[in-house]
């Protein structure tokens, strides 16, 4: 059976996705690289890197999975949104999209110190302490790449949140809590001020992706709407 002619199921989906976006973003950042990348010390850095070379290698495959699952939730929005307004829906995904591509590119540089590190023979002109801190500099371009794609995730959230309260068959709260999460991504458009107020938005994305992934798997959409909304739209 196609998602679209089962949209409860198509939400089921985008919640299984949408959880391994958060749990694969908190275990991959949060439990390894968050313990490993030390950016106020290129030599400390390096250290944790080459002795838990497995566990760095490991980060970035949860990195690459994460991505993918967030491809496949932000592609498969647009059809669970669609019956709302099929332009809006599109741009929603668009952005989300672009986030994601901006996000993926970004990941190229955080598996490259692994080789910098690495003693390959190309690199023989360099120190150590050098090579140490080009392996910090690409962790740094890693994480400000990361940075550069929630802005657009900001948009997509918002735009996303604003069509769920116009939906009907997603409760209105869930809506307005997504709105509100997106427009606490948009601070990194000035990245200063989000970098300052990230603690808070972390919780508030947390809060919501946990709501709207429950309520996702357990209770999905209401069909009958659905359905009569994309028939109407057609």
């Amino acid at each position: 059976m196609p998602l679209a002619s089962s949209p409860r199921v198509l939400a089921r989906f985008i919640g299984l996705f949408h959880l391994i976006v958060i749990v694969g973003g908190v275990v991959a950042q949060g439990l390894i690289s968050n313990r490993l990348v030390v950016f106020s010390s290129a030599a400390t850095t390096a250290t944790n890197i080459l002795a838990n070379r497995q566990l760095f290698q490991l980060s970035f495959t949860i990195f690459l999975i994460e991505m993918a699952a967030n491809v496949a939730t932000t592609t498969l929005f647009y059809e669970l949104m669609r019956p709302v307004s099929r332009s809006l829906s599109l741009l929603s995904t668009g952005w989300g999209l672009t986030g994601c591509i901006i996000k993926t590119l970004a990941r190229a540089f955080y598996i490259v110190p692994l080789f910098v590190l690495g003693g390959a023979s190309v690199l023989s002109a360099f120190s150590t302490e050098q090579l140490q801190s080009i392996a910090l500099v690409l962790l740094r371009v890693n994480s400000q790449g990361a940075n550069i794609a929630l802005p657009f995730f900001g948009l997509e959230w918002v735009l996303r949140g604003y069509l769920m309260m116009r939906s009907t068959y997603l409760p209105r709260w869930l809506g307005v809590l997504s709105f509100i999460s997106g427009l606490g991504w948009l601070t990194y458009f000035y990245p200063p001020l989000g970098s300052r107020l990230f603690l808070i938005l972390a919780l508030i994305a947390l809060a919501t992706a946990g709501a709207l992934i429950f309520w996702l798997l357990v209770f999905g959409v209401d069909e009958e709407r659905w359905k009569e909304l994309a028939t109407t739209s057609l």
